[in-house]
């Protein structure tokens, strides 16, 4: 009498119910799934390749500000020795927009920008095609620059933006002369850069205006106040039973 175990005396996994691991029924290795497949099917996150860093653009970045902070540490020092070798000597908590002005305009001698006189023949020239007497100056951009930078130094070392000579309305009115002056001298047209607006993507479903009429608008689906009710389940047929099951008296049929 068999009691469930195999030819060679020991128990069989398929007479208990079990499978050896990577077996089915049959007996036979199922194929095995491609691994990113398996993982997802498992809830596993498949490896990713690890992405190489781009870092030009971090590389740039940080020239970039580098430079920035030499300009300004420079531009700094500069107007500190201003203050120093000026008669009288001037604390920088005494300094206005009036000595920001006496700045600009020392620094005008070391300028090399043509900038025309209204009685040159070169005025309101881009490019003249001989030289003439007129005085070299700072260029607008160079001072506007040069300001932007001298204003956060001020207040990097502890000065009180309220009280920043350097954002004064003398030195902004200063400066918008000299851009409107060397502009019309040189010919040529200061134009700040706007600032670009992202670009939005428009909506697949656009909200009707106010002003659209209410007749215009898609009205919402309607759905009904009842549902039929449900059919009856099919009717219990004792013939569709198991033959091995046929055998309890309740089912015999005289």
């Amino acid at each position: 009498m068999s009691h469930g175990f195999d030819g060679s005396g020991g128990s069989s996994f398929l007479d208990h119910g079990f499978l050896l691991p990577g077996e089915d029924f049959s007996g036979q290795t199922p194929p095995q799934p491609p691994p990113s497949l398996a993982a997802g099917q498992m809830g596993m996150v498949p490896a990713v390749a690890a992405q190489p860093v781009d870092l030009s653009a971090t590389s740039a970045s940080s020239s970039g500000s580098s430079r920035y902070e030499s300009q300004k540490r420079r531009d700094w020092n500069t107007f500190g020795e201003y203050l120093k070798n000026h008669r009288p000597p001037l604390a920088l908590s005494k300094c206005s927009g009036a000595h920001v002005l006496e700045f600009l305009r020392h620094l005008d001698q070391f300028g090399k920008t043509k900038v025309h006189n209204q009685g040159c023949p070169f005025f309101g020239r881009p490019q003249p095609p001989a030289p003439c007497g007129c005085p070299l100056r700072q260029a607008w951009g160079s001072l506007d620059a040069l300001i932007g930078r001298l204003r956060a130094a001020y207040e990097e070392h502890g000065g009180k933006p309220e009280s920043n000579p350097f954002g004064t309305r003398a030195v902004r009115l200063y400066l918008r002369e000299v851009r409107e002056t060397q502009a019309k001298a040189r010919g040529i047209a200061y134009e700040k850069k706007k600032r670009k607006r992202p670009h939005q993507a428009p909506s697949s479903a656009a909200a009707p205006s106010p002003n659209q009429p209410i007749s215009a608008v898609a009205p919402a689906p309607m759905l009904p106040s009842s549902f039929p009710n449900p059919l009856p389940p099919p009717p219990f047929d004792h013939h569709l039973l198991h033959p091995s099951l046929r055998h309890d008296d309740h089912f015999n049929q005289n």
